[in-house]
């Protein structure tokens, strides 16, 4: 049986000083977004360490925006990355994160990686540095994503409160080391928490720490993303039924049927073509477990507040 383990403040940072934070946010053609999510980050109250720009092959004017920040701003540096073109969930971003991440030095306490449509209450800095300020064993952190229906912001319902959604993910260093960095794959920003859990962190979002997320999560990914979902279930080592009840939980989050159809049909693909898994089986054992614990206190609340 694995042992979970013991953190304490000596393996952790020193809480006599300000955690340092840096941020990597990759981006490909946001033109319409990229000025006013960096406008809400130069404007916090506390603002971040370092920040890299990283450009992901933009066919816009999203790198000549990302330079212009970065001869304003010291803390600010610029890197342009070749890829491909299309947009697709998963390696994409990851890869354009790592770039950025490489030219960063190791002096950091945390990590973000932020979407470049995001835009920040003046606070969430400050507001996220105390978060892991408050508790040493925090290791995955973040906000709530809000985007706009019908002229009101609401909550953007594609994942509980309880999960850290990928466009505004912090981790504590330490995290960072033991989930081996983030996955190249889609299903990366679920992997990250559920093996952060797996290595004895615990994962937190201040549900009172409101985002704008301006482009709703899939609105721009291409035709073939669609199965990719279920294809990441597959891989995550869910099972079948594991699998279809998130997908079915993701449809009516969606209100598409569709979500649910390609999803299951991506499973089944990435089964049949016995596709290599991105975790351990021991791994896998534990994921398996925490879902269904999930969903057993959902059913059963009143065991959740005993």
């Amino acid at each position: 049986m694995r042992k979970k383990k013991i953190r304490t403040l000596g393996s952790l940072e020193k809480r006599d000083r300000i955690l340092k934070i840096y941020i990597v946010i990759p981006a490909y053609n946001e033109t319409g977004t990229i000025t006013e999510a960096l406008n809400s980050i130069v404007t916090q109250t506390q603002l971040p360490d370092k920040l890299v720009l990283v450009n992901d092959n933009s066919t816009d004017d999203t790198g000549s925006i990302m330079i212009d920040y970065a001869k304003e701003f010291d803390w600010i540096e610029h890197v342009d990355r070749t890829s491909a073109g299309e947009h697709l969930p998963g390696a994409k971003v990851i890869e354009a994160f790592n770039t950025g991440l490489s030219t960063l030095d190791k002096d950091y306490d945390i990590i973000c990686k932020f979407d470049a449509d995001i835009v920040f209450p003046e606070d969430y800095i400050a507001r996220l540095r105390k978060m892991f300020e408050d508790d040493p064993v925090l290791g995955i952190a973040g906000g709530i994503p809000y985007i706009k229906n019908n002229g009101q912001w609401v909550f953007e319902r594609i994942a509980s409160k309880d999960h850290v959604r990928g466009p505004i993910k912090a981790y504590r260093k330490a995290c960072f080391r033991d989930i081996g960095g983030l996955r190249r794959s889609v299903g990366w920003d679920t992997i990250d928490v559920l093996l952060a859990q797996y290595h004895g962190w615990k994962v937190r979002t201040d549900k009172d720490l409101h985002v704008r997320h301006l482009k709703p999560t899939g609105m721009n990914y291409q035709p073939k993303a669609r199965y990719l979902q279920g294809k990441a279930l597959y891989k995550m080592r869910y099972g079948i039924v594991l699998s279809t009840i998130a997908l079915i939980k993701g449809a009516l989050a969606r209100g598409s049927i569709m979500f649910f159809i390609y999803g299951l049909a991506g499973f089944l693909k990435a089964f049949i073509s016995n596709e290599s898994f991105l975790i351990t089986k021991v791994e896998g054992h534990f994921f398996r477990g925490l879902r269904w614990k999930n969903i057993r206190l959902k059913l059963n609340p009143i065991r959740k507040t005993n």
